[in-house]
């Protein structure tokens, strides 16, 4: 924004209100729909003077200089977007998991008034949909009694079998109930869609809250918006009420994983909400009883929330090919010792045909008239609601029955009249599969688009939360959808963004916080958080990529040096590089030796530093970019456990390596320059990520699982290249010297210490026996011993064994290490430093294979179950 420019429209209004400078720089709200920004008592279209109370006190905040600051804070907004790693992934967006939270710098306004009656009919609604539940698994009135058409129920793929007669703790089915509401041009809300799975936005509205009161402070104190906390609290409190061990109880938050579009909500809630966040192979069933899998064995689990719809939450009784839930899970429901929120068995509620026999059910169920109105809607099933809605088509919405029928919705005045004959053709043929609902306008806040407050169409998803037996609390905010300008579907998967909800109250605002409700400080002070064997294992294989990819990049920069420099290299170093860089994957098997064809191995190295390489015929590389990815996608399973600047630091490397890559020119006389560049960024950038894991983590078993993985790689490459180097003599030559003390990054240190010496006993002192050297093999393995030998006090005593088992650096002799006969080809055989170095390479590789077998498998650990 320019508003010092001469011409420009803020130097017109400089002298005008706030409120005028809004009203000026907005657009009316398309004709038929309801303007959230001007006055709601308006007719829908209308272009007033005057803006509805809530935004005339809203922009009164901004101040005199709040619109020429607008712009800033829009800005600022999307870094904190950008910097917080909010992310939703849109189906058929190429950016994937990339893809920014989209948020809008301004918020809905719901007043006091409006929001009681959204407030008692949504806490009315969840009753409704609790009792609904207990029916359809319980005495069946609703179906006996022709309230409810069997088709919409027992046809339904969601209906669970396996659930008839189930009683949940406490009567409550659903703990977590989302309804979706639409804000009509007579300025009626109406209820459009209802979710009960697993609804989502309890996380992004929470940071939407965050992100907007930042912006707006003044705005947010002063405007008396309630605020969130109290509702979670209540929720959680409940959850601790019900299952037997109370405040004691393990609860723990189930997700997909991070390839689901939501994941970053369920970290993020799970670190608000102080739970566990687990995955489907994190938990075992034993006895009838759920577990945790940990580091420490098996510990109880006794309340569930889960945000995975309930297809894939048992593959013994539900979908045999899911690998995302849990097998034996129902069963441990029925038994009665589990907490599931929300039960199984809920998918028929989800469905748009339910909507239409909500009044009398509700009638029969309550006793009650719904207090908020759904939009009308017919169930084509019906024969006489089949010819009602035939004909009103044009003016209505189209929507699949059921999940995964291959149908998608359709909005009537979009279609052309041969597109509404198929659609009736189509209906008649098969009408049980289709359910019309009248279409509603919906209506339109304002938005900051291109320096205008632009309206968008709105839908705002609002949340009731159980806080006691038969009684729900609804969370005094929401979800706000806005659709694309010009789009009347309002939906993050169809690109469209989301605004916070600010719900003002005549009253005190609850300033309750989630942090009364925890546990004494003291009895914090001696509870750890449990390490899953899940998160261990990918720490674990986040250390070993990590110190690969270091040891890769190290190698490949050597390498290249030696291979576009100048200077004569000898045959014995040549042959090391080779047998190196085919030890480390930087080429392939079949690539002719650097001795054989310096200029062939070189082109082979770079072409394979990516997995994307240009020539798609090419066997898959396994080199640097390679190993860059594999560390990306083994700590975005942990991400819950990384600062976000350590998350920031992953994606960056890999993705910058990978763009260098693709500029790479594979053959031309600037190619490995070009690579070395790339590589030196890589190393940098990796640098830091050692220093993020080193310095900015906690010290817990995680952590000491990811230190373990980083020298048991460390010890592995570096004692088979030393071993190469004797192997092929190029310690002998000063250049192969000085190229096997750079692999060790020791090359300051060794100069400093040694000047320019270069025999076996200084090199043999440093690479091998200096305990204060970080890169020798006597600190690898002494390192590794003490990880172990800690990691045995908490974690399992075998560890204790598993650290008797690797070498021990106090019996080596630098003397016996050191010394060696030249043999019949030239080569000073070093007989025993040889066999030390065999040792350890193999001692590595076995301590890697027991501890997966020991902490990550948990197949021989039946009768290892904590608190049972």
């Amino acid at each position: 924004m320019k508003p010092d420019a001469p011409d420009s429209l803020f130097d017109e209004l400089r002298n005008e209100s706030p409120c005028d400078w809004a009203l000026s720089l907005s657009l009316p709200a398309d004709p038929g729909h309801l303007d959230e920004l001007r006055n709601s008592a308006a007719e829908a279209g209308a272009d007033p003077a005057t803006l509805s109370p809530a935004w005339q006190r809203f922009f009164d905040h901004l101040g005199e200089n709040g619109f020429d600051d607008l712009n800033r804070r829009h800005k600022n907004l999307q870094r904190q977007i950008r910097d917080n790693g909010v992310t939703y992934n849109v189906y058929a967006d190429a950016s994937g998991l990339k893809r920014p939270w989209a948020l809008d710098l301004f918020p809905m306004m719901v007043e006091p008034q409006a929001w009681a009656r959204i407030e008692a009919g949504v806490q009315q609604r969840a009753r409704l949909l609790n009792a609904i539940m207990g029916d359809l698994y319980g005495p069946r009135q609703l179906l006996q009694q022709a309230l409810l058409p069997a088709a919409l129920v027992q046809g339904h793929p969601g209906y669970l079998r396996s659930m008839q007669g189930m009683t949940p703790l406490d009567g409550t089915w659903l703990h977590i109930v989302a309804f979706d509401l639409a804000h009509g041009p007579d300025g009626q809300w109406w209820v459009v869609g209802q979710r009960t799975q697993a609804p989502s936005g309890l996380g992004y509205l929470l940071e939407n809250r965050i992100a907007i009161s930042r912006q707006f402070p003044k705005a947010f104190a002063s405007m008396k918006v309630q605020r969130l906390a109290a509702t979670y609290r209540a929720l959680m409190d409940n959850i601790k009420r019900v299952v037997p061990e109370g405040s004691d109880a393990r609860i723990a938050l189930l997700t997909p994983g991070p390839y689901n579009e939501t994941y970053f909500e369920h970290a993020y809630l799970a670190r608000y909400l102080g739970l566990t966040l687990v995955e489907g192979n994190d938990l075992t069933v034993r006895d009838q009883r759920l577990y945790l899998k940990t580091l420490k064995g098996l510990e109880p689990v006794h309340a569930l929330i889960k945000r995975l719809d309930d297809e894939w939450l048992d593959p013994l009784e539900l979908r045999s090919d899911s690998t995302l839930g849990v097998p034996g899970l129902l069963q441990v429901l029925r038994a009665g010792n589990l907490l599931l929120a929300n039960a199984p068995g809920s998918a028929p509620l989800e469905s748009s045909a339910l909507l239409g026999f909500l009044p009398a059910i509700s009638r029969h169920l309550l006793g009650e008239e719904l207090k908020l109105p759904s939009l009308a809607t017919w169930w084509c099933g019906e024969e006489a609601a089949l010819r009602e809605v035939l004909p009103l088509l044009d003016h209505s919405v189209i929507k699949p029955t059921y999940p995964r029928s291959g149908l998608n919705a359709a909005i009537g005045q979009t279609l052309q009249q041969r597109e509404l004959d198929e659609w009736s053709g189509r209906m008649v043929r098969h009408p049980d599969n289709y359910t019309v609902q009248e279409y509603l306008p919906l209506s339109q806040t304002p938005t900051w688009t291109n320096e205008r407050l632009t309206p968008r169409s709105a839908m705002l998803r609002v949340f009731a939360l159980a806080d006691g037996p038969d009684s729900w609390r609804v969370l005094p905010g929401g979800l706000v959808r806005l659709a694309p300008r010009g789009q009347l579907v309002a939906a993050m998967q169809r690109g469209g963004s989301s605004a916070d909800c600010w719900v003002m109250t005549e009253g005190q605002v609850d300033r309750t916080s989630l942090l009364k409700s925890a546990p004494s400080t003291l009895s914090m002070a001696h509870q750890k958080r449990p390490v899953t064997s899940r998160a261990a294992e990918n720490l674990f294989w986040l250390g070993r990529y990590t110190e690969r990819a270091e040891n890769g990049i190290r190698l490949a920069q050597i390498v290249l040096n030696h291979l576009s420099g100048e200077e004569p290299n000898s045959q014995g170093l040549m042959k090391w590089l080779s047998a190196t860089a085919r030890e480390c994957s930087l080429v392939l098997e079949d690539v002719p030796g650097a001795e054989q064809s310096a200029r062939v191995f070189s082109r082979s190295l770079i072409a394979g530093l990516s997995p994307d390489g240009k020539d798609k015929d090419a066997p898959p590389s396994f080199s640097v970019g390679y190993n860059l990815g594999s560390l990306k996608a083994s700590a975005s399973k942990v991400r819950e456990r990384l600062s976000q600047e350590h998350w920031n630091l992953i994606e960056r490397t890999e993705a910058e390596f990978a763009r260098d890559c693709a500029t790479l020119h594979t053959g031309s006389e600037y190619a490995s320059a070009e690579a070395l560049a790339a590589l030196q960024n890589a190393s940098e950038l990796l640098a830091a990520i050692t220093g993020s894991q080193t310095d900015r983590m906690v010290r817990d078993d995680g952590w000491r699982l990811l230190s373990i993985g980083r020298h048991i790689e460390r010890l592995s490459t570096l004692a088979r290249a030393l071993a190469l180097g004797l192997e092929h003599g190029c310690i002998e030559d000063g250049v192969g010297f000085e190229s096997v003390v750079a692999l060790f990054d020791s090359t300051i240190t060794f100069h400093a210490q040694y000047q320019q010496r270069r025999d076996m006993v200084a090199l043999v002192d440093l690479l091998v026996m200096d305990r204060d050297n970080p890169r020798s093999i006597a600190w690898v393995v002494q390192t590794l011993r003490a990880r172990l030998a800690k990691l045995s006090q908490s974690a399992t005593p075998q560890d204790a064994v598993l650290a008797m088992g690797l070498p021990d650096p106090d019996t080596w002799v630098l003397a016996d290490l050191s010394n060696g006969l030249r043999g019949t080809d030239g080569i000073k055989n070093h007989t025993e430093l040889m066999a030390l170095l065999v040792e350890c390479e193999i001692a590595s590789n076995e301590l890697s294979d027991e501890i997966t077998r020991l902490h990550f498998s948990h197949a021989d650990q039946r009768s290892q179950s904590l608190g049972a």
